[in-house]
């Protein structure tokens, strides 16, 4: 998850007033000190920890609750807004005004500019542009195979010469084919340490891309040293924003985001993860929601408009409020989850979800049981599949024969099934609690696979 120990630390601090018969002065001391240990042990500057945790308890002083909020919600509203503005407020999106967009990625060696670019590549892909990559990297061995490899993996057409030391030689040989696509990424050698060498080729090769959008590529190990890193590229290079790799796998996470976040280079995209489609754009407001257990809805919607279609999600949402899907739609629904990431972080999207307490190894679990539900209904026949209640003792016999699976893995498949449709009523009904009880139970052997996307 991304920043996981950040947003454990968070939901617990904002699960204190929520659970609090009285907001007092020795809660809100108490907030402020979980909200600073919480951001110090993610890296983030000591100046800017007690910069914003001055400004929450100040607002949580002096403001007066709005009408149509509780004393509590109004808090944890303030907690929310000061730290979307902490982290950039409301974004940076990358409008594509003109053709072809030439995005340039610059940084130094083992930032993971190349792999960045593929992602990158894969974000406007799904996004219906008709998407290019040029390696300008004569540095680095093998740069130019390893973009190449990545383009084929997502079927995006790789420009480049392996044996040629000169970049601008190299996109001066493509610049006209080049233009017939929708957005151009661009590759750039790193060095070990931003020198006036790198400047140079960087400035160079910049004033013969022209390009739209030059964007420094970080790792989140580096922590606070981004800060150093986006204003110096800034100043030398002129970037417009930076890309944040490696947010999946370090706590370290907290000090890159908001470094970034407080130079002229804003974050403007995120890897979180090492597969080709776990890249985001930042967006502070979701991130933040996803981190307090809220939810992110429009990361969530975008990753579900990859995997189905607005028709498709339309008409399985409207089945599985009504209770009335059969296995063929579960099926669908499990095939779409799949495609969108692992479970324990489509988990964090989902409003309401991210503050369960479900344990990361039980959603584990669970990807291992869709591979051999799969099995299970491919062995099933049209009729089962579309009407499941007709199917009994003997039936499973044979369906778990068929899928080379156990009769108790079978029965768990017709058990989700059924509490799928009892856990989309409580979607309906709006009932948390009553929610939060079937979780539990589904825990312990299922998992809520009737969810609506769309």
């Amino acid at each position: 998850m991304v920043l996981e120990k950040l947003g454990d630390s968070l939901k617990s601090s904002i699960e204190k007033i929520a659970q609090s018969v009285f907001v007092d002065d020795k809660l809100l001391d108490e907030l402020v000190r979980d909200i600073q240990r919480a951001l110090l042990q993610a890296d983030v500057n000591v100046n800017l920890v007690f910069e914003l945790s001055k400004g929450i308890k100040k607002r949580i002083k002096e403001e007066k609750t709005p009408s149509g909020l509780t004393r509590k919600e109004h808090l944890i509203h303030i907690v929310y807004e000061d730290l979307v503005k902490f982290l950039g407020g409301e974004g940076y999106k990358i409008e594509v005004d003109k053709k072809p967009f030439r995005i340039m990625l610059v940084g130094l060696f083992g930032s993971g500019k190349t792999t960045t670019s593929g992602k990158l590549a894969r974000f406007f892909q799904k996004r219906a542009f008709n998407v290019a990559m040029i390696q300008l990297d004569v540095w680095r061995p093998a740069a130019y195979q390893q973009l190449k490899q990545l383009g084929e993996k997502i079927n995006v057409h790789v420009y480049g010469m392996e044996n040629e030391n000169n970049p601008v030689k190299i996109y001066n040989k493509f610049k006209d084919e080049l233009d017939k696509y929708d957005i151009v990424i661009v590759d750039t050698a790193g060095r070990d340490a931003l020198s006036d060498e790198l400047v140079e080729e960087l400035n160079n090769i910049d004033e013969l891309v022209k390009a739209d959008e030059r964007l420094l590529v970080i790792s989140a190990d580096i922590g606070q040293a981004a800060e150093k890193q986006a204003k110096a590229f800034h100043e030398s290079c002129d970037v417009t924003g930076v890309i944040i790799t490696k947010l999946d796998g370090t706590a370290k996470g907290g000090g890159a985001l908001t470094a970034c976040s407080v130079t002229e280079a804003p974050v403007k995209f995120i890897g979180v993860g090492e597969k080709i489609n776990e890249f985001e754009q930042f967006n502070p407001e979701g991130f933040v929601s996803r981190i307090l257990g809220m939810g992110d809805l429009d990361t969530l919607l975008s990753k579900a408009r990859e995997v189905i279609s607005e028709e498709e999600a339309e008409d399985l949402g409207k089945k599985f409020l009504k209770g009335e899907f059969n296995l063929l739609d579960l099926y669908e629904q499990m095939q779409a989850m799949k495609k969108m990431g692992p479970l324990h972080k489509i988990m964090d999207l989902i409003p309401g979800m991210g503050g369960m307490k479900l344990p990361k190894e039980m959603l584990d679990v669970q990807e291992e049981k869709l591979e051999k539900w799969k099995y299970a209904m491919q062995s099933m026949t049209k009729m089962e599949l579309e009407d499941p209640d007709i199917i009994g003792g003997n039936r499973v016999e044979r369906i778990a024969k068929g899928a080379g699976l156990s009769i108790k893995e079978v029965r768990e498949l017709i058990k989700q099934y059924k509490q799928s449709k009892k856990l989309m009523k409580m979607f309906k009904g709006g009932s948390m609690k009553n929610m939060e009880r079937m979780m539990k139970k589904l825990g312990k052997g299922g998992f809520p696979g009737g969810m609506k996307f769309g």
